[in-house]
């Protein structure tokens, strides 16, 4: 899926361990290790699929805009998920095949299973929780 996730899910138990403080995207992206204008990009993203929120200006920065006991993982997943997680071929099979005329129907429908299986785990644990295994 392309590390998304794991940059989200990072951000976000940031925002539970500060505890409300408002965070900077330099300092997100430096615990991160990553550059701080991918960070934003992501930063914007949670916050138009409404999971934090911001504040401009010198003492801006961002926090959570609810409890982290009130947001699951699946949550997070969602805000960030552009593709099937098994990925997709970039070719259109032969139509003329019995196989490739029916391939990409039944792969719609396998992914489809999986997405749902992944997103009904990630349904079942809080933000909350999964910063609680944090020291």
């Amino acid at each position: 899926m392309n590390g998304r996730f794991s940059i989200a899910i990072h951000i976000m138990t940031l925002f539970t361990k500060a505890e409300g403080k408002l965070l900077s995207s330099e300092f997100i992206a430096s615990s991160i290790n990553a550059n701080a204008a991918l960070v934003r990009k992501e930063l914007s993203n949670l916050r138009n699929n409404g999971l934090i929120t911001s504040k401009e200006g010198a003492t801006g920065g961002y926090a959570l805009c609810k409890d982290a006991a009130l947001i699951r993982l699946s949550d997070i997943y969602q805000a960030v998920k552009q593709q099937f997680i098994l990925g997709q071929a970039k070719n259109l099979p032969n139509p003329a095949c019995p196989i490739g005329r029916q391939i990409n129907k039944h792969l719609d429908t396998l992914y489809k299973e999986v997405e749902d299986s992944l997103a009904e785990k990630l349904g079942t644990k809080t933000l909350a929780e999964f910063t609680s295994q944090f020291d």
